[in-house]
């Protein structure tokens, strides 16, 4: 009887797995903002850049491009600029750094918008930071089982994929040239419970934003020193003006 038992309890596991399985569906949530939009919107034409004029030391300013379903606060944008803002003060040929509070930037602004910035904050170059998330969340495609006094039930296990771009592009705001661009990623695999899914999610999307800010900033690094040598090596391409309190 007790053999019996076994074998209709594994038979009764095995259909609730497989009926789990074949009710099995996956969400998707995709926050983005970009860069493009904000400075191409309506498709309109790309203008060409004029060849910049930089004027030694810089005053540099850091923003966040606008985006209506961003799911980071304003204290994340700041801490992640702040991070930014250490990379550029190390260097003699920038003279000061604006971290620019995102309500400055208006959706689809382009470069009227940064022309506006450049005037208020008095800054020539302009890091344009922008984020890209997705979240992947499987259901049903793995099982958890529970064995109690009283016998056991399954719980639908939640496979969760989150990716995560965060992007540094660094314009010179009155020529419309891009200086370079530094991008940061990350990718987090978790599983959780229905129950606490919601939690285990967020937990996700604030880790891969931190890991891939922090690639960010180390590629920044990188890009700053090619920078520097490559406006030495290519004078053609940029026209170098030294202020009276330039010092190299």
């Amino acid at each position: 009887m007790n053999t019996l038992k076994f074998f209709m309890l594994v038979s009764l596991l095995t259909i609730i797995s497989t009926m789990l399985i074949s009710c099995s569906f996956s969400k998707i949530k995709h926050h983005s903002s970009s860069v493009v939009q904000y400075l191409y919107p309506d498709k309109k034409p790309i203008e060409t850049p004029n060849i910049p004029t930089l004027k030694l030391p810089l005053r540099v300013g850091i923003a966040f491009v606008p985006s209506r379903n961003m799911n980071l606060t304003e204290r994340d944008k700041i801490d992640l600029m702040r991070e930014i803002s250490k990379n550029f003060k190390q260097y003699n040929f920038v003279k000061s750094i604006e971290i620019i509070p995102s309500a400055y930037l208006t959706s689809k602004g382009s470069f009227a918008n940064l022309d506006q910035i450049s005037t208020m904050y008095d800054i020539d170059v302009i890091a344009l930071i922008s984020y890209d998330q997705t979240r992947f969340t499987y259901s049903g495609l793995a099982s958890i089982t529970y064995w109690t006094l009283v016998g056991a039930y399954i719980i639908p296990g939640e496979k969760n994929d989150t990716h995560t771009m965060v992007d540094a592009s660094v314009y010179d705001i009155k020529s419309r040239k891009m200086l370079f661009r530094s991008p940061g990623i990350s990718h987090i695999k978790s599983r959780a419970t229905p129950v606490n899914l919601s939690e285990q999610i967020r937990i996700d999307s604030m880790e891969s934003f931190k890991l891939a800010s922090q690639e960010l900033v180390l590629n920044l690094t990188e890009q700053l020193k090619l920078f520097k040598d490559k406006v030495k090596e290519a004078p053609q391409d940029y026209k170098i003006i030294h202020k009276p309190d330039y010092q190299e």
